[in-house]
C-alpha cells in the first residue's frame, strides 16, 4: 500500500472512530431535581447537594446530568412539574420538601426517589419504616419539625418575660404545619405560656401576620421551618428588625440576615446527604434496600447585635454552647 492511501485510510479511520465509539457509548444518567421554591436564594442547597454527588463519584455535565424544576412557591405546580420530569426519562429523582415529596410518589412508582425532608418520613407517608423503606423511595430527614419544642424553649430562656407567643405556619404545608402546632401547643403548655399560631402561604400574608403580632401582645415568633419561609428568609429577618420582635427560625442565613436566634439541622449537611444517596442509587443500589438517613447535625446561632436592639441579654451558657455569636 502506497504511503499516501495508508495516511488517507488512517484519517478516515480517525475521522469515523469517536462517531462509533460515541455510538456505543451509554447516555449518562439524567438526575431530576424537584422542589417547590424558586431557584434564587436556593444556591446554598444546590451546591451542597453537588458536593455530595462528587462525593459519590458524580460531577454534573462528566458523567451525569441534572434538570432543575422549581415551583416557584406555588405547590399546585408540583404535579405538572413532576409529570414532565418523569416524561423525560429522569434516572432518578429528587424531591426536596414534602409537598414534592408527595407529588412525586403520587406521580411514580418506578422511578427512584431520594427525598430531603424536615419531618418524618413514616408520619409524612413517604415510606413505611426508617430501616426498610419499601418501594421506590429513600432519603434523608433532619426532622427540623421536631425540633419546634426545643426553639420554644431557647426563645423563652432569652426572652422570659414574654408569656404570650406566636408560631407562624404555612397551611399549604398542611401536614407539617398540623403536627408541628401540636407539638408546639404541648410545650408551650409544659412552660406556662400562651401560643397563638398565625398562617402565612404568600408574601402578602407577611403584613397581617406583624400586625397580628401587635394586636395580640406577642412577646416573641416561633417560624415554622417551612420550604416557603426558607424561600423568603432574609425578608422574614428584616421584618422581625422592623417589628422589633424577638424570633427563632431553622437556620443561620436567617441570623446573619438580623434575625435574633436559629436553630435546627444543618441543610447544607442534609443536602450533602441526599447528593450522597442519589449517588449510591445512581450506582446501582436500590431504594427499597437503603434504610432513610436521619441528619444529626444541629446548629444554634445567636445575632448579639439584635439581641441588645431588643434589649435583650443572651444567657452565657448559651453563648457558649453556640455554633456561632454573631456581633
Amino acid at each position: 500500500m502506497r504511503r499516501r492511501d495508508f495516511v488517507t485510510l488512517l484519517g478516515g479511520a480517525a475521522a469515523a472512530w469517536p462517531l462509533a465509539a460515541r455510538a456505543q457509548q451509554p447516555a449518562i444518567p439524567v438526575v431530576g431535581f424537584l422542589r417547590n421554591t424558586a431557584a434564587i436564594g436556593s444556591e446554598h442547597i444546590v451546591t451542597a447537594f453537588l458536593r455530595g454527588l462528587k462525593e459519590a463519584g458524580f460531577v454534573d455535565g462528566q458523567n451525569v446530568a441534572i434538570e432543575y424544576r422549581w415551583a416557584d412557591n406555588q405547590n399546585d405546580r408540583l404535579p405538572a412539574l413532576a409529570a414532565d420530569l418523569i416524561r423525560r426519562h429522569m434516572t432518578v429523582i429528587v424531591a426536596a420538601g414534602i409537598p414534592a415529596a408527595l407529588v412525586a410518589k403520587a406521580a411514580t412508582a418506578t422511578i427512584p426517589i431520594v427525598f430531603e425532608i424536615g419531618a418524618d418520613p413514616v408520619e409524612v407517608g413517604l415510606i413505611a419504616s426508617l430501616n426498610r423503606p419499601g418501594g421506590n423511595l429513600t432519603g434523608v430527614t433532619s426532622l427540623n419539625a421536631e425540633l419546634a419544642p426545643k426553639r420554644l424553649e431557647l426563645l423563652h430562656e432569652v426572652v422570659p418575660t414574654a408569656r404570650s407567643i406566636a408560631l407562624l405556619v404555612n397551611p399549604a404545608s398542611s401536614i407539617n404545619a398540623e403536627h408541628l402546632s401540636t407539638e408546639t401547643q404541648t410545650a408551650a403548655h409544659t412552660l406556662g405560656l400562651q401560643l397563638h399560631v398565625l398562617n402565612a402561604s404568600t408574601e402578602r400574608d407577611f403584613d397581617a401576620v406583624f400586625a397580628s403580632l401587635v394586636q395580640m401582645r406577642a412577646g416573641a415568633l416561633v417560624i415554622n421551618n417551612d420550604a416557603f419561609f426558607l424561600s423568603r428568609t432574609e425578608q422574614l429577618a428584616a421584618l422581625t428588625v422592623r417589628h422589633a420582635v424577638p424570633t427563632i427560625f431553622s437556620y443561620r442565613e436567617f441570623t446573619a440576615a438580623g434575625g435574633l436566634m436559629s436553630y435546627g439541622g444543618s441543610l447544607p449537611d442534609a443536602y450533602r446527604l441526599t447528593g450522597v444517596y442519589t449517588g449510591r442509587i445512581l450506582k446501582g443500589e436500590k431504594p427499597a434496600d437503603l434504610a432513610a438517613q436521619q441528619a444529626t447535625k444541629f446548629e444554634l446561632f445567636i445575632n448579639l447585635k439584635t439581641a441588645k436592639s431588643l434589649g435583650l441579654t443572651v444567657p452565657l451558657i448559651m453563648q457558649m454552647t453556640a455554633n456561632e455569636v454573631i456581633e
